[in-house]
């Protein structure tokens, strides 16, 4: 295991170089602007290559929007000693998102820089990093004279940013992923790389209307301000849900579920108008054991008081419900590899844990396939000035170079 961590950390200046070039290259989707992953694709395929991987193939999604019609995903195999094994894989997306306003960057997102041990770029970190890193870590086990005892497996996949449909779940329609595969999906994780996520919350997310009369705002007699049943609303219905819906579960962080009031829409453009309409958006991260049309009844009862005391109306669109899917056991053999990995490479006693967000984890759970989350980041994900971390990086290679001896 020494030597293999000694391997994977005489690797790190081309790991560097390998992360530098191909974040040049943009591999963004057609649903946000892009031409897709085929440019990043073919930079990958051509390094893969060059690095002696022979026993690569591309897997490509039919897609009219983009440039060629389809959308690249790569699965490289390094055959393992024992073939009744299942397969570890490490499942890496290669698209990104766009870089936002490029005022707020201080280097241009497409041209990374290194600063000592920080490589700023758009998507160095989402999911460049971990895509790296795995690459490099079945690289040095498959130089090493050890060898692995299980097949290692990369996905390299397209479409993670805006859905997985091009991606992961044209893949798994493939049936490429078995029951008892080991599956890790680093695009998720923690300062210290001491969590392993297992499982994620439900989502349930609605667009509120509060229907009023429009008036002068000297006569509110004869209007009904919209705005203002809308923020009475606002003041009942977080604390009505968190009070009905008050499970906790120590696995989650926070270990409650949430209910929050977010996005605000403009109502009218002047001071001296009593709105007839006020538009706001609601976000809920649920926690599993909670019915998600339980919690819609109680919104919606709500609502019905709001409506009785105001003489406003109240109605609902784009609620948008997502259960969250059975989540992978935590004595799971991917789990408990991945564990030990952390424990032998870092000294890390690492826990399983539930998060908020969602990840394209959930694809595999919903299909009963086991798979876990983990890498070492500063969660960075789609802000300007997004980093990696060299030390992250190296180091998880690492880690995964461990995960594959296992």
């Amino acid at each position: 295991m020494k030597d293999l961590s000694q391997d994977v950390e005489n690797l790190r200046d081309e790991m560097i170089v390998f992360l530098t070039e191909m974040c040049r290259i943009p591999a963004i989707a057609p649903d946000s602007g892009g031409t897709g992953e085929a440019e990043r694709a073919s930079f990958i395929m051509m390094k893969l290559a060059l690095m002696g991987f022979d026993n690569v193939k591309l897997i490509e999604a039919p897609d009219k929007r983009v440039p060629g019609g389809t959308r690249p995903n790569i699965i490289v195999t390094v055959p393992g000693k024992n073939r009744k094994l299942p397969p570890v894989w490490i499942v890496t997306h290669m698209d990104i998102v766009p870089e936002g306003d490029r005022s707020l960057w201080k280097t241009d997102p497409f041209d990374p820089v290194l600063k000592k041990d920080r490589l700023f770029g758009r998507g160095v970190e989402d999911n460049g990093q971990s895509l790296t890193a795995s690459i490099f870590a079945a690289k040095a086990v498959m130089d090493s004279r050890e060898g692995q005892s299980r097949d290692v497996k990369l996905a390299i996949v397209s479409d993670e940013e805006v859905g997985s449909k091009y991606g992961i779940q044209y893949l798994i329609s493939k049936g490429l992923f078995g029951k008892d595969d080991l599956i890790l999906v680093p695009d998720a994780g923690s300062p210290d790389g001491s969590k392993i996520e297992v499982v994620e919350k439900s989502h349930l997310q609605l667009k509120v209307i509060t229907h009023g009369k429009q008036a002068h705002a000297s006569r509110p007699d004869k209007g009904t301000n919209a705005f203002l049943a809308a923020s009475k609303f606002v003041a009942r219905i977080s604390d009505e849900l968190y009070r009905e819906y008050h499970l906790q579960d120590r696995l989650f962080d926070p270990p409650f579920s949430t209910f929050e009031c977010t996005k605000k829409e403009p109502n009218v453009p002047n001071v001296n108008t009593i709105p007839g309409e006020d538009i706001f958006h609601m976000d809920c991260r649920v926690l599993p054991e909670i019915d998600l049309d339980e919690v819609m009844r109680t919104i919606r009862k709500v609502a019905k008081e709001i409506e009785k005391e105001t003489g406003a109306k109240i109605s609902f669109e784009n609620v948008r419900k997502g259960k969250a899917p059975k989540a992978t056991p935590v004595d799971s053999p991917i789990v408990k590899n991945l564990q030990k990995a952390l424990k032998d490479v870092r000294g890390t006693h690492a826990k399983p844990m539930g998060i908020g967000g969602g990840t394209c984890a959930a694809c595999f759970r919903e299909k009963g396939l086991p798979a876990a989350v983990w890498e070492t980041n500063d969660e960075l994900a789609h802000e300007p000035n997004e980093y990696c971390k060299i030390s992250n990086m190296v180091g998880d290679a690492k880690v995964m170079a461990r995960l594959f001896q296992l």
